[in-house]
């Protein structure tokens, strides 16, 4: 049975996508670390976002994992898939998969080819893809990483999106690095859901009444999300959150999601874990090892 769980609070790996050698998604391999990651502590599954490399599928291929998660044993209902696209159509079926599977919710960067945009135009395109989805299920985290997408989701703009749509534009996945913007959106809009995208802010958030966490260190520090989850409101709660960040602060100093897949190779003994679609591309041996080495020292081993 499909719950909200994982939309409405919690700590969500922003999931790794495992490749075959010829470079597509190895749908069995993700399967397994999805749940391995769901053992681990996570309450959700952020799937086909930035950690992903779901930029670098194909459509197709995005709507083929999403069958595949849907047909798994997998609780589709802890899954919130990445959707956003520069092209409406695009966005709309992955929506339209998303809802067939029973996900969560659905994780929707902004257009983000053409810039700048006004809100004027960014109220636009989610508004005719919320129309065009045509479905009172959808629930949308809106997706902030303006470093990447060049095109920033501004407090105004949530503004005009939860009055037009209050039941369908329910949260926000902040990945800009700035406490103080997540901060004025949990202030200024009571009941919308704000996830860190940085570990380092877990229990800031949690204590300002936010939602939790949809990171990429999710993926090998699972288990200290969880903890800092578990213990948010103890004293020692601290304690939990320096651990987390220990991890996020070794893994910021090298290129994040070569860096994680090389984290996995070691963790999992699975060299294969290290392919990533170009433009990416595997670390080199040397920063490999000096990776490997400040995790280490971070309180990540194998």
């Amino acid at each position: 049975m499909t719950t909200t769980a994982s939309i409405d609070g919690g700590v969500m790996a922003a999931v790794l996508t495992p490749l075959n050698a010829d470079m597509a998604p190895d749908h069995g391999r993700w399967l397994d670390h999805c749940r391995n990651l769901l053992e681990q502590g996570c309450t959700g599954l952020a799937v086909l976002g930035t950690t992903s490399e779901a930029n670098s599928f194909s459509v197709s291929e995005r709507l083929d994992m999403l069958d595949a998660l849907g047909s798994s044993d997998i609780d589709a209902g802890l899954s919130v898939p990445g959707v956003g696209c520069c092209a409406i159509p695009d966005t709309v079926a992955l929506c339209q998969m998303a809802l067939d599977i029973g996900a969560a919710g659905v994780l929707m960067l902004p257009p983000f080819y053409y810039k700048p945009v006004d809100d004027d135009g960014l109220f636009a395109a989610y508004a005719e893809i919320i129309e065009r989805v045509g479905n009172s299920s959808l629930k949308i985290l809106l997706y902030h990483i303006p470093q990447n997408t060049g095109v920033p989701i501004t407090l105004d703009l949530i503004d005009r999106l939860t009055g037009a749509y209050p039941s369908t534009v329910v949260g926000i996945k902040d990945s800009a690095g700035d406490f103080g913007n997540m901060k004025a959106t949990v202030e200024g809009f009571p009941g919308f859901r704000v996830f860190s995208g940085s570990d380092a802010y877990l229990l800031d958030v949690l204590r300002i009444g936010g939602a939790g966490s949809i990171t990429a260190c999710n993926n090998i520090a699972a288990r200290q999300s969880a903890a800092v989850l578990t213990n948010w409101r103890k004293d020692d709660a601290d304690t939990y959150q320096a651990a987390l960040s220990a991890i996020r602060l070794a893994t910021q100093k090298f290129p994040l999601v070569e860096a994680l897949k090389e984290a996995m190779a070691r963790l999992t003994g699975d060299a294969a874990w290290r392919a990533l679609r170009p433009p990416l591309q595997p670390l080199d041996n040397a920063t490999a090892t000096a990776l490997w080495a400040v995790l280490n020292e971070a309180g990540l081993d194998g």
